[in-house]
């Protein structure tokens, strides 16, 4: 039996998962044509995450998923630690469900359009909307013993008490990035041991911080959440002086 302690585990796993992955498969459902029950249909799709950590996706009204998603909203995700990996089964991999839904959320977006720069060409074209996913449950498969359903809950994380640090996500990206953008390559090369960037942060949440550089991307998880911009420096401080090696 999983006790209580293992799901906050397997959670904060999965949500890292998620919000590490730039890149995830789509599953939509082809709508109904006559008789025939609608096929489910796959497709490539670049993915970010909201605050709370939500799938997000910025799609065109033209391709197929989009007219999927708008006759059925039901969709599926699949995510993949370690893509480039030679024995590809080996790594973490999570299944998640749940409803497209079309928001015009600004701080969304710019999360988004953070995780995705060369997004922006498009981004404003009348025919591509933002789409956050409602997860309703999610199928984790993490190695022996570690093969489970997760609920909504342990997907997500409630954003009811960092409505400060969210406001001041912008203005801490912004700070690191370019007062210490050393201390964000440390964060890469040292503690996550990734091969040099330029990595830059594009993303804060109360678990910890998102990374790219280029193509690449990751997830840089704190010791303990944080709630507030006071909090996020002390802990983005302290990761600089392990980064340093004390």
């Amino acid at each position: 039996m999983t006790d209580s302690n293992d799901i906050t585990d397997i959670g904060v796993e999965a949500r890292a998962l998620v919000r590490a992955s730039p890149v995830a498969t789509l599953a939509t459902t082809l709508p109904v044509e006559g008789d025939a029950t609608g096929w489910p249909y796959a497709s490539l799709a670049l993915v970010a995450t909201d605050f709370g950590g939500a799938p997000l996706l910025l799609i065109s009204d033209l391709a197929e998923h989009t007219k999927n998603i708008v006759a059925n909203a039901r969709v599926s995700l699949l995510y993949d630690s370690i893509p480039d990996a030679p024995e590809r089964l080996a790594g973490t991999r999570l299944t998640l469900l749940g409803r497209a839904v079309r928001t015009d959320d600004a701080a969304a977006l710019a999360r988004y359009l953070a995780r995705h720069p060369e997004a922006e060409a498009y981004a404003a074209f009348a025919d591509f909307g933002l789409y956050r996913i409602k997860v309703e449950r999610a199928h984790l498969v993490a190695g022996f013993g570690k093969i489970l359903w997760l609920k909504e809950d342990t997907l997500t994380v409630s954003t009811a008490g960092a409505r400060r640090l969210a406001d001041a996500e912008t203005a801490i990206l912004a700070h690191m990035n370019t007062d210490h953008a050393e201390a964000v390559q440390d964060y890469a090369t040292r503690l996550l041991g990734l091969e040099p960037g330029p990595w830059v942060l594009t993303g804060c949440d109360p678990e910890g911080c998102d990374l790219r550089a280029e193509h690449r991307a990751s997830r840089l998880t704190f010791n303990t959440p944080i709630s507030s911009p006071e909090e996020a420096r002390k802990a983005l401080a302290a990761l600089a002086t392990d980064a340093k090696g004390g």
